[in-house]
């Protein structure tokens, strides 16, 4: 038979797979969803309580996400395959080039260990943990596991939070230990409220989706409202603005009639929850009133943010295009901070004795990366989350021209969408740092997979 008579692989990349791999896929198909296990093994390790008082440094869930990369290297090298698409390598390695060049400019002025350590974490959160769940993630099923893993993890955190607040065991907020923080521990304020949210943004996509099972699109639906309760008790306006922005969107790409009824249940949801079981507290009442008063009459916590925010800027107009480098910005805030900076916060409770956490990032990542990487660091940053944002729409586009007869969108394309969004949003109001920074590599993977994933074939496709 000649070559242009072989008929189309039933897989993309079939052709040129080498016996060994065709002997070894048998293997891999016995255990359902085995790839993405992985992933899910990195959201197990987020449940595990960490050690009040802790020092930082590498935790369980990143010493499993190294697995994780190491894993999905075997798995390469096993089916001796391409690993990644032109498209998914140029949006995933486009920020090496700002991060090894702000690496550069900080070994000038600081020891190589912490330059070293600061471009292995970006490198970690940004490039390869992403690249090893986009890897991993062979279609929709793998992907909704770990949708459903990150609602999990949700639920588990946000249930401990519940648990915190109604004991009054919680992190120390305004003086009375009520503030949910889930295993995370005080020194970890935002842990909770970023697996709570992303939970909540997963769930959501869940039960929007076109392609999703009516019992299935029930229990989603329910984990999300549920997962509202957490989510209020941690406090954190900067995961409330990010979360109601990402919900609102999600929402409308779904269609207008299903947000419309959406936005109704919600509201039931709401009143019932606050008014009808008293959820609401004068805490929590007085915490939602502040978001509109961050200009007029903002609390020290807004006031440090701007202080910083003045630092992070301050320290860029003086190294433009470069910046400061790598984990410098703590050594150059003092120099460009006005005298309104406490310098530190005070932290406690949830098991943890009382501490003054001093601030050492401006708690916004765009300005993180401007001020440490400058405008080149930025461009190469932003321009890779910005590519990620429009090649996820434009799937999520191509998926209902392929459908047009259905409304809404399918649960993977909502989910990334909603992800990303997530998290561009939460980065106006904090950046990385800490064990839940895991959650944020993980979040760019499984967008990544549906941005990025090549074309489906004759014989079928990733998506």
């Amino acid at each position: 038979m000649s070559q242009a008579a072989l008929p189309e692989p039933a897989h993309r990349g079939a052709e040129a797979a080498p016996p060994a791999a065709r002997r070894a896929a048998p293997v891999v198909r016995r255990v359902p969803y085995g790839p993405v296990l992985p992933v899910v093994a990195v959201l197990a390790a987020l449940a595990v309580p960490v050690a009040p008082g802790g020092a930082g440094g590498a935790g369980p869930a990143d010493v499993v996400s190294g697995l994780l990369v190491l894993c999905c290297a075997l798995r390469l090298l096993r089916a001796r395959r391409r690993p990644l698409t032109p498209v998914a390598a140029v949006v995933l390695g486009l920020p090496v080039a700002g991060f090894a060049l702000a690496a550069l400019t900080a070994l000038a002025v600081s020891p190589a260990p912490a330059v070293c350590a600061g471009l292995a974490r970006y490198l970690q959160v940004f490039v390869l943990v992403p690249a090893a769940v986009l890897l991993l993630i062979r279609d929709r099923a793998d992907f909704r596991a770990a949708a459903w893993a990150f609602v999990g993890l949700a639920l588990w955190q946000g249930g401990v939070g519940t648990h915190q607040y109604l004991t009054g065991t919680g992190a120390s907020y305004q003086g009375a230990p009520v503030r949910a923080v889930g295993t995370f521990g005080a020194g970890d304020v935002m842990g909770m409220a970023t697996a709570v949210a992303l939970g909540l943004v997963c769930a959501t996509g869940l039960a929007l989706g076109r392609d999703t099972r009516t019992r299935e699109r029930a229990v989603a639906a329910g984990c999300a409202a549920v997962l509202l309760v957490p989510l209020a008790l941690s406090f954190s306006r900067g995961a409330w603005i990010a979360t109601a922005v990402t919900c609102a969107a999600q929402l409308l790409l779904a269609g207008v009639r299903r947000a419309l009824a959406a936005g109704a249940v919600l509201a039931a949801a709401a009143v019932v929850l606050v008014g009808g079981l008293g959820v609401g507290t004068a805490l929590l009442a007085e915490r939602f009133d502040s978001i509109t008063r961050v200009a007029d009459a903002p609390d020290q916590s807004v006031r440090d943010r701007y202080a910083l925010w003045s630092a992070a800027v301050g320290s860029w107009r003086e190294h433009p295009v470069t910046g400061v480098g790598l984990k410098n910005f703590p050594q150059v805030r003092d120099g460009h901070a006005p005298m309104s900076l406490s310098a530190a916060s005070d932290t406690g409770g949830a098991g943890a004795a009382f501490r003054r956490q001093p601030l050492l990032s401006p708690h916004n990542m765009y300005l993180l990366v401007l001020s440490e990487q400058g405008l080149a660091g930025l461009t190469a940053v932003a321009g890779s989350w910005l590519a990620l944002l429009v090649c996820a729409l434009r799937g999520l586009r191509r998926a209902r021209r392929e459908r047009p007869a259905r409304a809404g969108g399918p649960a993977c394309g909502l989910i990334s969408c909603g992800l990303l969004l997530w998290q561009l949003v939460d980065f106006a109001y904090g950046d990385i740092g800490g064990p839940s920074t895991v959650l944020t590599a993980l979040s760019f993977g499984l967008v990544a997979w549906w941005a990025t994933a090549a074309e489906p074939g004759p014989g079928g496709g990733a998506r």
